[in-house]
């Protein structure tokens, strides 16, 4: 606080000197000097409240830039917030449509899942009938290879026996053969034996006619005579 000047006043034995009129020029002064003083603090007031007021009205326009900034801010996450509410909506819109689907598709796979159980079992049941019909055909199938065998064998040995009778029969008639042939031969040398016989009977003949000595070619031809009847005897 700014002190007041105090005016002092010698209290002397010269204060008559000063006239009425001094002392009002003195008041007047002292007033006027405190009215301008007075009038001084409340310029430097004045000031001071301007200056206060201007840092103020700065502090506030940074207050509301701040604020500006931070409703910016605000805003921008409010919007951001508001397009995360969105696509949580989405994504939880989508997860209800996904949860429908997957809902729908084990329905599905379970009527699927009945279905295959159904046609394992309808499967199965025609696995069972064809395993019989297999054990069946199996059967069937070996006693027809065993008939099949046996008429077969029969068969071959009704063949066999055929081929033996054949080789019989062609053995006999090779045996036929060879003694035809034989007997053919035989009667071919009779055959040439009968003309020389007779060639040489004519010769001797002829002979007898011309030789004198008719008796000893008779006693000849009659040996050889004999001696062919021999030979035909010894053949049979």
């Amino acid at each position: 606080m700014r002190k007041s000047k105090k005016i002092k006043i010698k209290n002397t034995g010269k204060l008559s000197l000063f006239s009425s009129k001094s002392f009002t020029n003195v008041l007047n002064n002292y007033k006027k000097n405190k009215e301008q003083k007075k009038i001084k603090e409340i310029k430097l007031k004045k000031i001071a409240e301007n200056n206060q007021l201007i840092k103020d009205r700065k502090d506030l326009r940074t207050w509301e830039e701040r604020l500006t900034k931070e409703s910016t801010k605000l805003k921008f996450k409010e919007d951001e917030l508001r397009l995360k509410e969105k696509e949580l909506k989405i994504r939880e819109d989508q997860q209800k449509i996904e949860n429908k689907r997957l809902v729908k598709k084990d329905e599905d796979l379970g009527l699927i899942d009945k279905d295959l159980r159904i046609k394992e079992k309808e499967l199965k049941i025609k696995g069972e009938e064809q395993f019989r019909k297999d054990i069946d055909l199996k059967a069937r199938e070996e006693e027809q290879n065993k008939k099949e065998l046996k008429e077969r064998r029969k068969k071959e040995k009704f063949l066999k026996e055929i081929m033996i009778q054949e080789e019989e029969q062609k053995k006999i008639e090779s045996m036929k053969l060879k003694e035809w042939e034989e007997q053919f031969d035989r009667e071919q040398k009779m055959k040439e034996r009968r003309e020389i016989l007779k060639e040489e009977r004519l010769k001797q003949r002829e002979l007898n006619q011309l030789n004198s000595g008719e008796t000893d070619l008779s006693n000849e031809l009659s040996s050889k005579l004999e001696t062919f009847n021999v030979d035909k005897s010894s053949e049979h």
